[in-house]
């Protein structure tokens, strides 16, 4: 099943995007290609081509999908029960991670492991608290009237969390939102080598903690504690102890990682995604707090 229409936007690619949109509009009647507009001041990049496509848009509900994310056959026909007994409101999910390089086995199966430890899934349906949200900008699916209530991208046109910032903006009018499990029909692949993987959630991270040093740092404290200091005991303490430690973080890790189709070996890494985790959260609040930037895909985000 293919969608009312399918809209992608070429902002300004200096590879051979044009010529390949070309060549799939000759096969594809329904996708419509538009030449991304110059970015003006006081927007981010991806708030602005998806202002864009929002703007064309013709469908009832808009399907938000990241460049790099791939839908496996009948992935629309597998959401269109929800979004039909939802009717309004948001609804994303977590795509099936690629990972290749060993930065990213290390780190992007962190990211479903954070929410997982900290957050309630429950609570991101039943609650209309913003803090309960939980979002993945690879995969939005928002109704078009919930989506222009809510302001679209224009009222988030400055978050570097533009996933997180819609959910927010819908739980706070009270509409419906959904963290839906689309792992089995959804996939990509984020990130391609360790700077990449650095640079794509140094940007990121400090804005999940609304930029508050005292919240970074209690978490980061956390973790080091129940992670990393089980291991600084080793010459003092018998080592049964720390192994039924790392037992512990292991089995977690590895609960997650089997509910989620990662590799179950990355869980025996754990310390070291842990402890590259810190290293990119402090980055990226020096960055921050020095007003130094992130720089993402050659623009540069404060």
């Amino acid at each position: 099943m293919l969608p009312l229409d399918v809209l992608v936007l070429n902002d300004h690619s200096v590879d051979k995007t044009g010529e390949i949109l070309t060549d799939l509009q000759s096969v594809y009647p329904t996708l419509k290609v538009y030449e991304g507009r110059e970015l003006p001041e006081g927007w981010l990049g991806k708030s602005f081509a998806c202002h864009q496509l929002a703007e064309r848009a013709q469908g009832d509900w808009f399907l938000l999908l990241d460049a790099d994310v791939r839908l496996m056959p009948l992935a629309i026909e597998s959401i269109l029960p929800v979004l039909k007994a939802q009717k309004t409101g948001m609804i994303s999910g977590f795509p099936k991670q690629h990972v290749v390089t060993l930065a990213e086995k290390l780190m992007v199966p962190m990211m479903l492991f954070t929410v997982l430890m900290h957050l309630p899934l429950k609570y991101v349906t039943q609650s209309h608290k913003p803090r309960f949200a939980a979002a993945h900008g690879g995969f939005i699916a928002i109704e078009k009237n919930s989506y222009q209530k809510a302001g679209g991208h224009e009222a988030i046109r400055t978050s570097l969390l533009d996933d997180m910032s819609l959910m927010k903006k819908q739980k706070a009018l009270n509409q419906p939102v959904r963290l839906l499990k689309v792992d089995p029909f959804v996939q990509m692949r984020m990130y391609h080598s360790f700077q990449s993987v650095w640079l794509g959630f140094q940007k990121n991270m400090f804005s999940l903690f609304n930029k508050k040093v005292g919240y970074m740092l209690g978490l980061m404290s956390y973790y080091t504690v129940l992670f990393l200091l089980p291991f600084c005991f080793l010459p003092w303490v018998d080592v049964r102890y720390v192994l039924f430690s790392y037992g512990l973080m292991v089995l977690t890790k590895l609960v997650i990682d089997w509910r989620n189709a990662v590799p179950k070996w990355l869980s025996f890494f754990i310390p070291l995604s842990i402890l590259f985790m810190i290293g990119i959260g402090v980055d990226s609040m020096y960055k921050s707090l020095t007003h130094r930037g992130y720089i993402w895909k050659g623009r540069r985000y404060q």
